[in-house]
């Protein structure tokens, strides 16, 4: 018999909607980890995430009902951080994507510069030394799994703006690496 990962944890779940306090802690244990690493991803800041990470909770809390299992309570949680997140960006006025004067599109068919090899902590010191924009970019895609659109919506901008944006964070993110 298949299981419908959409209803992964369900049980707690519907305990925390019914106000069982000890299943709400069971749930915060169990995602208070993975939320607060997107979080230090998105912010580059422990203390911001981990403020981030505690308004999510409370905020998934109070807005339980509104959960319906269209997805995994964890994909449900993680949105609620990352959108947290950028509004926090956003209030400390740090650019979410630099926009520059002039745009251009790159075609999904453009040259790839190829990086053979890398070693993962330059990867991770690379995402770390990009700008605010590039940074939020790779790490929505990259890391996050969201596509083009996913991003447009969840920033406010294009999706033709998402995609030049990730191919731009994307080349500079090879260059960082190759300085290292």
């Amino acid at each position: 018999m298949e299981t419908d990962i959409r209803f992964t944890h369900k049980a707690l779940v519907e305990k925390c909607k019914s106000g069982h306090s000890s299943s709400q802690y069971e749930l915060y244990e169990l995602y208070v980890d993975a939320m607060y690493n997107i979080g230090r991803r998105m912010l580059n800041s422990k203390e911001d995430a981990e403020d981030i990470v505690q308004e999510s909770f409370v905020s998934a809390f109070k807005n339980l009902n509104s959960f319906n299992y269209e997805s995994t309570f964890g994909a449900w949680l993680k949105r609620i951080v990352i959108n947290k997140s950028i509004n926090h960006l956003k209030k400390k006025q740090l650019p979410v994507v630099p926009m520059e004067v002039h745009e251009f599109h790159l075609s999904e068919d453009s040259p790839e510069e190829k990086v053979d090899a890398m070693d993962i902590k330059k990867v991770k010191v690379g995402i770390g030394l990009l700008p605010p924009g590039y940074k939020q970019i790779i790490n929505l895609y990259l890391i996050e799994g969201y596509d083009h659109i996913e991003i447009g919506e969840v920033l406010g901008i294009s999706t033709s703006t998402s995609k030049s944006q990730y191919h731009r964070a994307k080349k500079k993110l090879v260059e960082i690496i190759n300085a290292l």
